[in-house]
């Protein structure tokens, strides 16, 4: 009998699943980059292990040189692209991948650039799904956005991005869902910047120079390499304007109006310039708390407002003063906050709020997007 039973189990064993391998190819290597690669050659293992999934970065560049090795990149991969890495067009990455027959492949871009993004169409024919931590792609004209989605339709290619607005937050997917749902979503308002959050919280409740909080918060890889592409607005308003375009508007950059945080005197420095300079906004900004009223905080808000079924919505982005009682004026830390007011929920928002800044949690929003591309058969 126990012969028979042997003999059963046998039979009706569930085969092991084959090892579905994940083709990366990287480029940025900054804080964000490179706290991502870690983050996966950390649970390269373990992943493989509980989702029969192999991620295999062949590829890791930056704006000067790349790396590749189809067989994968080690711990040591910053020596190698110092020591062996070579000057590349984006299409000797693609001949790469199509050399060695590598198969489900993903492009993920972490940089800032605006030249990267001309490289998108040609990743995209050359057989790459796209992620990216990178706004500028969804926040140039609006004729580039339909370009890439047409392209993206036509290739059955997939372009993921839930980094670029709320850091590791499920803000696009849910903004996606409501809208493909048909709910007619009539306003979106919130603290869109972690790295904003993070000044004003200690700022607003703390006897201390706002130079001081900003050199804080650089030291913390909070803000853009230049603090000015926070301070001006223009990354708040990139991402409301990612937002907005979610929701099929039609509204274009120049188009926001945005409160410039930066006196006009400290505009065109140069970045070292500036950086040395921070201590020339603590007069500017010690008049603005000094004029608010009590039990106020300051937060830099982001609206989304208007007749949001018309083509274009009303975009905004401007430091206002709330109440310490408000649900913006209780964020604590880097913690992003978003309302998402819609015709059945009424004037009860839907409420997602969360860390909003640093690299770890960029990081992990850019590796969950990798780990939702990855799981699709």
């Amino acid at each position: 009998m126990k012969q028979h039973t042997n003999i059963l189990k046998t039979n009706f064993q569930e085969p092991s699943k084959a090892i579905k391998v994940i083709n990366l190819a990287l480029f940025g290597h900054g804080l964000v980059g490179a706290t991502l690669i870690d983050q996966i050659l950390e649970s390269q293992r373990s992943i493989e292990f509980r989702k029969n999934i192999k991620l295999n970065i062949f590829a890791i560049g930056n704006s000067k040189k790349v790396f590749l090795d189809k067989d994968g990149i080690s711990s040591n991969w910053l020596t190698f692209i110092e020591n062996q890495g070579s000057s590349y067009a984006i299409t000797d990455v693609i001949e790469y991948a199509k050399k060695h027959k590598l198969e489900n492949l993903i492009a993920v871009d972490n940089t800032a650039s605006l030249l990267f993004i001309d490289t998108y169409f040609d990743l995209i024919t050359g057989g790459f799904h796209l992620i990216s931590s990178n706004k500028i792609a969804n926040t140039i004209s609006f004729d580039y956005y339909k370009k890439l989605r047409n392209k993206l339709n036509h290739s059955k290619k997939e372009y993921l991005y839930e980094t670029n607005v709320g850091a590791g937050l499920p803000l696009i997917d849910t903004i996606k869902l409501l809208h493909l749902s048909g709910e007619n979503i009539t306003k979106i308002k919130g603290v869109f910047s972690g790295t904003l959050a993070y000044l004003f919280n200690n700022f607003s409740v703390n006897d201390v120079e706002f130079s001081d909080v900003l050199k804080e918060a650089i030291s913390k890889g909070f803000t853009e390499p230049d603090p000015r592409e926070d301070l001006s607005g223009n990354d708040v308003a990139r991402k409301l304007l990612v937002l907005a375009r979610e929701l099929e508007l039609e509204n274009e950059f120049h188009e926001i109006k945005i409160q410039n945080l930066i006196p006009t005197d400290l505009q065109k420095l140069s970045v070292s310039q500036f950086l040395n300079q921070t201590n020339l906004l603590n007069p500017f900004y010690s008049d603005i708390k000094n004029n608010i009223p009590a039990n106020h905080v300051l937060r830099y808000v982001g609206e989304l407002s208007g007749d949001l079924q018309q083509s274009k919505g009303v975009l905004e982005t401007k430091l206002v003063a709330v109440s310490v009682n408000s649900a913006l004026g209780q964020l604590k830390g880097s913690d992003s906050i978003f309302e998402i007011y819609t015709e059945s929920y009424g004037d009860n928002p839907i409420i997602i709020q969360g860390a909003g800044a640093g690299a770890k949690v960029t990081a992990r929003g850019v590796f969950g997007d990798i780990l939702r591309l990855a799981s699709k058969n």
